[in-house]
């Protein structure tokens, strides 16, 4: 008698949204699977996203708890920006990465980012942002330090 495989796998669409990775992550069952798919859907917002959320040496300059912005609710793939895009302003909210930008500043930069995201993105970006990510997703450190091994944690403000 054949032994049952639990993989838990869905096809992701094309470029998929950050959320949709990260809930794939979630539903694997063993640590190795959890790898597999964030090798297998591999993007440099998604290892920012990790690394700010899992490096102690990355500094949040945004206020801890709830962010007050208005949720993007048109349907999804009308309009909406998505992580992948936005990942790359992230350095505006970090220790280190745009020191100059006062407070206010920065502050309406990030609502203006989660105003234009769908808003499970704009969600995960909240959780990141309080290096939170594991309250609502079954991601470790360890499992992302296995998936990017060329990850160099620490020295990073």
């Amino acid at each position: 008698m054949a032994t049952k495989s639990f993989t838990v796998k869905t096809k992701l669409p094309p470029n998929p949204f950050v959320h949709e990775i990260f809930e794939l992550v979630s539903k694997q069952r063993s640590k190795a699977k959890k790898v597999e798919v964030l090798k297998e859907q591999r993007c440099d917002a998604i290892t920012a996203l990790l690394i700010w959320n899992f490096d102690d040496s990355v500094i949040s300059l945004l206020p801890e708890g709830e962010v007050p912005y208005e949720k993007n609710e048109v349907p999804v793939g009308t309009d909406h920006t998505s992580l992948r895009k936005e990942w790359k302003n992230l350095y505006h909210f970090v220790k280190g990465g745009n020191d100059s930008l006062s407070k206010t500043r920065r502050e309406s930069m990030f609502i203006q980012i989660l105003e234009g995201l769908h808003p499970t993105e704009a969600d995960i970006l909240c959780l990141v942002k309080d290096k939170a990510l594991t309250s609502r997703f079954k991601i470790s450190r360890e499992v992302v330090e296995q998936a990017y091994p060329d990850i160099q944690w620490g020295g990073r403000s």
